[in-house]
């Protein structure tokens, strides 16, 4: 899944990028209450972890969730803010905020707060994904195939996801690397190209159909289900 951070404090959003990063999670950051409108606006996230005090807007990250409330009610959004204060925790969530945490916050009650948000969003609870006697959860990240079920990572689980979800439809390295890392990703150019191998090794036992087409200098094909 996909998460905006909307930080101005470089540091802390470079603590909760890593973090979130680590757990899994494709992060983009902005650091200024435009830009964070701007990125929602121009991408597809899953979550927004949005500060409360940031420059750009008078009203700071309480503008800024008003405007994503004007695009969209379904993306979940978890305030950060300084202010302890039951007002501030109100008018967040007058604002459009699904939750609040506040700084200064240890790391893991971020990631149980970010969790028990994704766990609430539509993406959690889309239907099992079924293609080529593959069945995909979202809800619970488990791939079955005849009868066994497959561990995948969670960069394994983005990258399959992405293509059962368009099953039928050619994805390109591009696609994915969008959807599974983030827009700011710098690794080496083969990562798609190693994941696809990682799961064909996971996927695919002796005698077994490999679900997984490449079409060379097109990208990657799961063929849908007639």
């Amino acid at each position: 899944m996909k998460i905006l951070v909307v930080e101005d404090d470089v540091r802390i959003a470079d603590v909760i990028r890593r973090t979130l990063t680590e757990s899994g999670y494709a992060v983009d950051v902005a650091h200024t209450a435009p830009d964070g409108v701007q990125a929602f606006e121009i991408d597809t996230y899953d979550l927004v972890v949005l500060d409360l005090m940031l420059p750009g807007l008078p009203g700071g990250g309480m503008d800024v969730c008003r405007r994503i409330r004007l695009i969209t009610s379904d993306v979940p959004v978890l305030m950060l803010t300084a202010l302890d204060s039951m007002r501030t925790k109100v008018e967040g969530l007058d604002a459009g905020a699904d939750d609040y945490i506040v700084k200064p916050f240890h790391l893991v009650e971020l990631l149980a707060r970010v969790r028990a948000l994704l766990r609430r969003s539509p993406r959690a609870q889309q239907p099992v994904l079924q293609a080529q006697g593959v069945s995909l959860d979202p809800a619970t990240r488990t791939a079955v195939r005849a009868g066994r079920t497959i561990v995948l990572t969670a960069k394994e689980f983005a990258v399959l996801e992405y293509l059962m979800s368009n099953a039928g439809t050619i994805i390109s390295a591009t696609e994915l690397i969008d959807h599974a890392w983030d827009s700011n990703y710098e690794g080496f150019s083969n990562v798609v190209q190693t994941y696809i191998r990682y799961l064909r090794h996971k996927l695919t036992l002796p005698g077994e159909t490999d679900i997984i087409e490449t079409r060379r200098g097109a990208g990657y094909l799961i063929t849908a289900d007639s």
